[in-house]
């Protein structure tokens, strides 16, 4: 199934329909229909349509035509708590540099009325915007990553050009830990640059079916990632029965969105296994997204130990037989883990 250029999602009801509608649970028969006098049949409009969120899998009144758009969000202390991140249907997690992380938060579902900090480029973060075909927004760039962007490999603004125009710097805080930018000013930007919102249906992730158990592997209540010895980037998800969630802390403090004062909670979190080379003085890393690897998948309250795989660009989570993990329906945290120590150093669960 990965051949294809456009993954389809299991559904989320029995009667969706990928990028479609659904209709209600009793079937539209051939005689439903009014009669003109041409004696063309028109259908009567189907009643409660519904569809589904392409990264969530989640059940939406609207069809979904936004093109994904991937900011590059600070993780420094100094940038915490972030704006906008609560909207984001997947956050993914890497370092950037030394042992501080940054995320790169993907919106489609909804966009945030204001996102940031936003902070600079990687090459391994453009690659990752180009697999999702999404516009990309960030405030600076490493040498590699300048290069990209400035031979437009994916559709792009960044601060270092719109710096006081579409990215605003907020008195609170001091730069490089400052710069923001609303959702008005995204979509003016990809105006500004021509680059088209619409989305175009690349990569779909797989969800559980609402009948389907999905509890498979080790039931497991806690999980810590270890980036490094900076406590700062000590990430803990607790998993909450209730919700069927889990709450995600750092450093011990739970994990918000300025914006809504909400603590952020998610369906699955995903730790991938990645190869990492420090490539300069900076201790700016190079990360191999495309050889695939050890994934772990938490969800339900359960870990087991997969694959991943890149998929037409993305780095996805898939079964021994090569088929994609499935998800379940809601929004996922994905950190992407160096092979040396690895998976087994730096993640530790609790039962």
């Amino acid at each position: 199934m990965f051949k294809s250029k456009k993954l389809f999602i299991a559904m989320a009801f029995s009667t969706l329909l990928i990028g479609g509608c659904s209709k209600d649970s009793s079937e539209v028969k051939e005689n439903d229909t009014n009669k003109v006098d041409d004696g063309t049949a028109i259908e009567e409009p189907v009643q409660g349509e519904s569809y589904v969120a392409p990264l969530t899998g989640e059940v939406v009144k609207e069809e979904i035509t936004q093109r994904p758009i991937i900011v590059t969000v600070n993780n420094h202390p100094k940038a915490r708590p972030q704006s906008g991140i609560e909207a984001a249907d997947i956050i993914y997690e890497m370092l950037a540099e030394g042992e501080v992380t940054r995320f790169l938060a993907v919106y489609q579902s909804e966009l945030p009325e204001n996102v940031g900090p936003v902070r600079s480029a990687r090459s391994y973060f453009v690659d990752l915007a180009k697999g999702f075909d999404a516009f990309y927004v960030a405030h600076g760039y490493s040498p590699e990553a300048k290069t990209m962007l400035t031979n437009k490999v994916v559709d792009n603004i960044n601060g270092m050009e719109y710096d006081g125009t579409l990215f605003k710097r907020s008195k609170d805080r001091v730069a490089p830990h400052n710069s923001y930018i609303t959702s008005e000013n995204i979509l003016n930007g990809a105006k500004k640059v021509g680059a088209s919102m619409s989305y175009r249906e690349k990569v779909n992730e797989a969800f559980y079916e609402p009948d389907e158990r999905g509890k498979i592997g080790n039931e497991t209540s806690r999980v810590d990632i270890y980036y490094g010895n900076n406590e700062y980037f000590h990430n803990s998800y607790l998993y909450d029965k209730q919700s069927n969630r889990y709450g995600r802390q750092s450093a011990g403090v739970d994990t918000k969105d300025m914006l809504t004062g909400d603590t952020l909670s998610f369906s699955n979190v995903l730790f991938f296994e990645m190869k990492h080379r420090t490539i300069d003085n900076e201790g700016r890393q190079e990360i191999d997204l495309t050889s695939g690897g050890n994934a772990y998948v938490f969800q339900n309250g359960y870990m087991r130990e997969v694959k991943w795989a890149n998929i037409d660009g993305i780095p996805m989570a898939v079964e021994e037989s090569g088929e994609l993990v499935k998800l379940v329906p809601g929004k996922s945290w994905v950190h992407f883990v160096p092979t040396s120590p690895g998976l087994q150093a730096m993640v530790k669960t609790q039962p």
